[in-house]
């Protein structure tokens, strides 16, 4: 559940184990990707001002969350006196985008042809690469909010869009094609981020075009696009981790756990594969989550559990929080009466409840009795 304090509290505490006593060495938390690069650069080298690093590093209103603050401190300060080899790192592994609409993709494909432009010859880059700016036109035409009820006010169909997606495939293939002597001449750190630009741009084209269909499975086909999105960043973030040891990631439950993600929105029953699938797919067993679970949180709407719901038979039990193995948790709840799943929560309050039937899909359950 977003805006609980207790849980980004609760993973700075398990990062913090981690790294000191089983070689992690990156995280990776649900923010804008791109957003994240100005927090990472603080926390390498301290490159910005806390403050305006916290406003602009962060997305979905993550920034007004105090441990977010606090994880940036701590990493800043591990990473002072480590060499840069092993200096934490911190990553967003979402998209540029909130539930209202997704940005342009304008920044994006400027930086990625930016950079082409510096280190390769021109004739290299596509003809259209510096009609960019025309093509995309202003940044506001894209972040309508109006457009994620409406496809008609979407420009993801517009010639534009459709020259802009050739364009940055394009782009792409040539940060590719060139990435030998563009990782020779710069450093595999910049064409990491120059790829960053590329799939991003990619991602949003794609997205935006999806947001202009008008099919009945549009709404649940955007949220699978935007958790492919992140899928295609984990990957990155792992190849690019390589032996440096593994990465958490910090997420909602319905974009890290295995299995379909359901979501009943109005009238909308809505099915898609998240993050967790794609990567636990391809992973195997080198991908494992905990999922987290709440009683109540008062302030945002949420009362105490039924008692015959997962989360209700938790918080009988005489601790605040806890943390199980999923086996030992599901032999427990093996002798008490059938649980349902958790139906008191709403829109306004934001908390999707465990399904007491799919535990074993995770490797843990962190549950907080309330927030």
């Amino acid at each position: 559940m977003h805006g609980v304090e207790a849980f980004p509290r609760l993973r700075n505490q398990a990062f913090e184990y981690l790294v000191e006593h089983d070689g992690y060495r990156s995280i990776a938390i649900e923010t804008d990707c791109l957003a994240a690069l100005t927090v990472e650069a603080f926390v390498a080298d301290g490159t910005g001002e806390l403050g305006e690093v916290i406003q602009s590093g962060f997305s979905h209103g993550f920034e007004k969350a105090e441990a977010n603050r606090e994880l940036v401190v701590w990493m800043r300060q591990y990473n002072r006196s480590r060499a840069a080899s092993d200096r934490l790192r911190f990553y967003g592994f979402d998209a540029p985008m909130e539930m209202t609409g997704a940005n342009s993709p304008r920044p994006a494909l400027t930086a990625l042809q930016a950079y082409l432009a510096t280190n390769l010859e021109p004739a290299l880059l596509p003809a259209m690469a510096g009609a960019i700016d025309t093509l995309a036109g202003a940044d506001e035409r894209w972040s309508n909010a109006a457009a994620i009820l409406d496809p008609s006010r979407s420009v993801g169909a517009s010639d534009e869009a459709n020259k802009l997606r050739l364009l940055a495939d394009d782009l792409a293939a040539v940060l590719i094609a060139e990435s030998p002597r563009l990782i020779a001449s710069t450093s595999r750190d910049a064409w990491w981020r120059a790829d960053l630009q590329a799939r991003t741009a990619a991602g949003l084209l794609r997205y935006h075009a999806a947001m202009a269909d008008a099919s009945d499975a549009r709404v649940a086909r955007l949220l699978g696009l935007r958790d492919v999105m992140m899928a295609d960043n984990i990957a990155a973030i792992l190849t690019r981790e390589g032996q440096r040891g593994p990465t958490l990631m910090f997420g909602h439950n319905l974009h890290l756990q295995q299995g379909r993600s359901k979501w009943h929105l109005g009238e909308l029953s809505l099915e898609w594969w998240s993050v967790g699938s794609i990567i636990g797919a391809q992973l195997g067993d080198q991908y494992a989550i905990l999922a987290a679970a709440l009683g109540a949180a008062p302030q945002q709407g949420l009362v105490a559990p039924a008692p015959d719901t997962l989360e209700g038979t938790l918080c009988a039990l005489p601790e605040s929080r806890y943390l199980f193995r999923s086996e030992s948790l599901i032999g427990a709840l093996g002798t008490a009466p059938t649980l349902v799943l958790r139906t008191d929560t709403a829109p306004n309050n934001g908390y999707f409840p465990l399904d007491p039937h799919r535990l074993d899909e995770a490797a843990g359950v962190i549950f907080l009795r309330d927030a």
